[in-house]
């Protein structure tokens, strides 16, 4: 078997994302449709890098990053295929946009759903800090929470 490669997402990874996210939650559970999935990605998000984990041919994994947010970047979608969880494939995902992010920019943000706590125990084992709850920002009832991992101040040496 070949090693994973992170990509950035071409036209022809479309559906195999779209499906990777349908099949997943916290999208599922935030209400996220095969509808929703094709408007975002139809076409390819525009303003963002897109990079998919190819595991032989196969698309393992989505990261998409929005520029420019409160002094840094966003990531403002991360998901991993059900049958590639846990054999890092996520970290080395995150691992990438960091990279790319850190050499443009001090911070990088992300959300991640209060109910989700493996994707919290996933962001904090990367070394991001909760910032703090946005309560009833997607669905009733549950919080948004912000995340944040820096390289330094926005300003300064």
């Amino acid at each position: 078997m070949t090693d994973p490669i992170v990509r950035p997402m071409m036209t022809e990874d479309r559906a195999a994302v779209m499906e990777l996210l349908a099949d997943s939650n916290p999208w599922k559970r935030l209400g996220y449709q095969a509808s929703d999935w094709e408007s975002y990605f139809t076409p390819l998000p525009q303003s963002r890098d897109s990079y998919v984990v190819d595991q032989a041919g196969r698309i393992a994994g989505i990261a998409a990053v929005r520029q420019k947010f409160l002094l840094g970047d966003y990531l403002e979608l991360l998901g991993v295929a059900s049958w590639a969880r846990g054999k890092g494939l996520g970290g080395r995902l995150l691992a990438h946009v960091e990279a790319v992010v850190f050499a443009r920019a001090k911070n990088l943000f992300v959300c991640v759903s209060d109910f989700n706590d493996q994707g919290r125990h996933f962001y904090k084992k990367q070394g991001y800090q909760e910032i703090g709850p946005m309560p009833n920002f997607l669905i009733p009832g549950s919080a948004e929470i912000l995340l944040r991992k820096t390289s330094g101040p926005a300003r300064g040496k």
